[in-house]
């Protein structure tokens, strides 16, 4: 898939909504302007509810009901702020928000309660997918961008932020009382601040993780898969995957993401993480080519000889549908392959598969990968910044990214009290293993020319992958051509971009912490 294709990860589905909202109906319509014509607020919070938001045939396959809530309504934003203080300040204003050019028409379904809450009309502003990135930057560039707010990958939040591009939000999420406590740490500190000053609110909020076959993994293991001990180690999983590239025709051992690129890259750092790498020291010099990263190549290189057909050029859609399409016996990929994989709509494997607790690795640490993700940031030349931030908070409150989940849409909720929900759990198998491992989650720094960085790395691993080159020379080329990106991205010259103190706490919150299990 092309680089800009990242920003399609989920939309490729016709039922995910790029806005966060699967709404199956909307109770208000028109464009509601004046404070004194709004509607009363509580009326419209009522309709944001799982009996309007969630499909039908979702609801009635779980017994999902508005009388068991998948949130905690004292920490759902939208229904602890004040609305009448809101339609009092800016009720009449304009937020122009721009969005994908194919998800224009649901984002404008999504976000009339919005309006109708707030008094804020919503101007859409179209941008065709494959150049999000490309017009984003430009419109920043020109310093009159034609929006006030959007919402991108969370690896680009340094490309944005690091020059002054995106309006901080700090005073905002204090006057409304945004719950950023409720966020895990992991997606606050990497989605939504950079270098020590709020820029975002976590938005699509990811976790790589492992999942397995039932039927195939306990008829090769001699019984019931137990979460944490089946699959303690990296060694038990290139073992076990040995062994069910074996057990049907047609089914591999394991399922990878090793396409050039950002793809391996991912993959791979979700591995190395557990052997204890870390991209770069306290001097932003890359170090993932030492021991740790090392382990974590030639894990995935012994993995791949039990992997899907065509894994060397694998990324998310590829790896999705060998997944639900049952052509995989194990599978490294994002959270959303264990929700989706409930929904008979989507997936050929509806209760015959379990997400477990990430392997370990001798000498390492577990450090469940946060890879990948979204966030949602104010244009530091917005017309409207604190309409466009409201909207945001709208856009990302517990409520709405719960029923995501409940969708199995593919935008993941990033909040505690989400996660934790007993009520959601039942929806959404990986949740619980989930949130446990949020608490000791790995992140890469948010930095200028992340994309790059991405790149260079995922190339170099995907020549080893295919044999061109040894793991060895692939991560040493990795560093020389990070190094070089870095220095163009003006490291090294006595005063970075980012400091490494600003960035630290988020890159492996699970230091000290008891594990899960």
């Amino acid at each position: 898939m092309e680089f800009r294709g990242r920003l399609s990860r989920r939309s490729f589905m016709a039922s995910a909504s790029a806005m966060g909202i699967a709404a199956t109906g909307s109770t208000w319509g028109g464009k509601l302007l004046a404070a004194s014509h709004l509607p009363d607020p509580q009326s419209v919070l009522d309709g944001i509810s799982i009996s309007q938001y969630v499909r039908a045939d979702y609801r009635d396959l779980y017994g999902m009901s508005d009388d068991k809530p998948m949130w905690d309504s004292n920490k759902d934003w939208i229904r602890t702020v004040d609305w009448e203080k809101v339609r009092s300040e800016l009720a009449g204003t304009t937020v122009r928000f721009a969005v994908g050019a194919a998800d224009a028409e649901s984002a404008a379904e999504g976000l009339v309660p919005f309006e109708a809450l707030s008094g804020i009309t919503v101007e859409l502003v179209p941008i065709p997918d494959d150049s999000f990135y490309d017009k984003a930057l430009a419109e920043f560039i020109s310093g009159n961008a034609s929006f006030d707010a959007l919402q991108f990958f969370s690896p680009w939040l340094g490309d944005f932020a690091a020059p002054g591009f995106l309006y901080p939000l700090q005073e905002f999420a204090d006057k409304w009382s945004l719950p950023l406590d409720d966020f895990y740490d992991t997606y606050r500190l990497n989605y939504g601040y950079f270098n020590g000053q709020m820029y975002g609110i976590p938005f699509d909020c990811d976790i790589q993780m492992v999942h397995l076959r039932k039927g195939y993994v306990e008829q090769v293991l001699g019984g019931p898969i137990d979460k944490v001990n089946s699959v303690p180690t990296y060694d038990e999983l290139i073992r076990l995957s040995g062994e069910l590239n074996k057990v049907e025709p047609g089914v591999s051992g394991v399922g990878l993401m090793a396409a050039p690129g950002f793809w391996s890259t991912y993959t791979w750092e979700h591995v190395s993480a557990q052997a204890g790498m870390m991209l770069f020291d306290e001097n932003w010099e890359p170090i993932f080519n030492g021991d740790a990263g090392m382990k974590g190549l030639e894990i995935i290189l012994e993995l791949s000889k039990n992997a899907n057909e065509g894994h060397a050029g694998a990324g998310w859609p590829e790896n999705r549908a060998a997944w639900l399409g049952g052509q995989v016996a194990t599978n490294i990929s994002w959270q959303d392959s264990g929700t989706q994989a409930m929904r008979p709509d989507q997936s050929q494997i509806v209760d015959d598969f379990v997400t477990i607790y990430e392997p370990r690795i001798a000498g390492g640490r577990f450090a469940p990968p946060n890879i990948a993700g979204s966030t949602s940031c104010v244009s530091a030349s917005a017309q409207n910044p604190e309409g466009a931030f409201l909207m945001l908070g709208f856009l990302t409150t517990a409520s709405i990214m719960a029923m995501n989940e409940a969708n199995a849409n593919g935008v993941a909720p990033g909040y505690k009290s989400v996660l934790e929900n007993e009520n959601l759990q039942a929806v959404s198998q990986p949740a619980k293993v989930w949130g446990d491992s949020l608490h000791h989650a790995w992140c890469s720094p948010r930095l200028p020319g992340a994309f790059p960085i991405e790149q260079a790395i995922g190339n170099e691993i995907n020549r080893a992958v295919v044999g061109q080159i040894t793991a060895k020379e692939a991560l040493d080329n990795a560093a020389a051509a990070v190094k070089q990106i870095m220095s163009s991205n003006g490291f090294y010259q006595g005063n970075d971009p980012v400091e490494y103190a600003q960035a630290a706490p988020g890159l492996y919150v699970g230091e000290g912490k008891d594990l899960p299990f």
